[in-house]
């Protein structure tokens, strides 16, 4: 089976999840409801069942209730509370999109020209598709709306070269690291797992480094350069993380396709890669959140014109004022995209950390 057929039965697995759960769920109150009326299954076992799927309903909405606040923040006019000095409201009172029309912003459909000569005649016929407006904020009573899909932009070629020069990196070293030996080996891992602690005053201290390095070399407000800096960052855990995963695979696999004849690409390619499919997944996940999360760094290095998306929600905070309403409706979707990844990758971050003995 091929990657893109492989991945699009993934994505259609994740889509039809959440049907089949429920289908399952629903079986299974059947069958428990049959087995109580039979006398099979004693009643206090499905009591238990249901008060421990309470207790998990409410945990869940505890954590999720900071981001239904920011929800109600964001579909009121003025950015509103739950607490008032009306009362305690769980319900925006005037609710309004206005908030995400504003981040959004006019969609529109560029108008394209296309010449194309015509040799017997010499003759230039131009065909030109017409300029189509998907959405109109101004319609709406939205006026300046913010610069979103530029920081979108910004983000998306700043996350895929990240992405792009992690992986190039990372899985060749994890291979080597997992099945290889060589001088300095046992040195090396060493320096990786330091490098993965690094952190508080030796990290500020690495960032002015950083920062003088990089106006030395005249790329402080470039986004390859910041994705080289994220990559440089990333390498080291996610390195460990897929040589852990990959010391699981079992060796007899390679000696059977060595026996066989094949060469040492094809065992990468054909049998130490799509064995490590979770692992490769939870490392492309986390290597391209490294890019699109990042705020530090981006904002010392990058101009304005070059803000990613973390930078520019910090934008809106002004001196004096927070624009409340705005500010949610911009982190809400900002964090749209993640929450989505996580949705359909869930299964292989969860085995890919704990196939990696990391599980917490």
């Amino acid at each position: 089976m091929s990657v893109y057929r492989r991945l699009v039965r993934n994505v259609r697995t994740a889509c039809l999840l959440p049907v089949h759960i429920f289908l399952d769920t629903c079986r299974e109150i059947g069958y428990t409801v049959n087995g109580v009326r039979r006398g099979e299954i004693p009643p206090s076992q499905p009591l238990k069942t249901l008060g421990s799927t309470a207790g998990a309903l409410v945990m869940v909405s505890v954590l999720l209730f900071p981001i239904y606040w920011i929800l109600l923040a964001a579909l009121s006019p003025t950015g509103g509370s739950i607490y008032s000095s009306s009362g305690l409201s769980l319900l925006p009172s005037n609710p309004t999109v206005q908030p995400f029309l504003w981040v959004v912003g006019d969609l529109i459909v560029p108008a394209y020209s296309i010449a194309m000569n015509i040799p017997a005649t010499n003759l230039a016929v131009v065909f030109t598709t017409p300029e189509i407006v998907l959405l109109d904020v101004s319609q709406y009573g939205v006026q300046n709306p913010s610069n979103f899909k530029q920081f979108l932009w910004n983000s998306i070629t700043v996350a895929i070269p990240t992405v792009i020069i992690s992986m190039s990196l990372i899985v060749p070293a994890a291979y080597a690291l997992s099945r290889k030996e060589f001088i300095f080996r046992r040195e090396i891992l060493f320096v990786y797992v330091l490098m993965t602690q690094i952190g508080g005053g030796l990290g500020i201290a690495l960032l002015i480094g950083l920062y003088a390095v990089y106006v030395q070399f005249g790329i402080t407000d470039s986004k390859l350069g910041l994705s080289l800096y994220y990559a440089a960052t990333a390498v080291p855990f996610n390195t460990w993380l897929l040589k852990t995963y990959m010391d699981g695979i079992p060796a007899s696999y390679e000696e059977a396709a060595v026996v066989d004849g094949a060469p040492p690409w094809r065992i990468v390619t054909e049998i130490i890669l799509p064995l490590s499919a979770a692992g490769l997944a939870t490392v492309f996940i986390f290597t391209f959140l490294t890019g699109w999360t990042e705020f530090v760094v981006a904002q010392t290095l990058l101009g304005t014109e070059n803000y990613t998306l973390p930078v520019g929600l910090f934008s809106l905070v002004s001196e004096y004022s927070i624009p409340w309403a705005r500010f949610s409706a911009f982190a809400l979707t900002f964090a749209t995209p993640i929450m989505l990844v996580y949705l359909f990758a869930q299964r292989y971050i969860e085995g890919g950390l704990s196939f990696s003995g990391i599980e917490g």
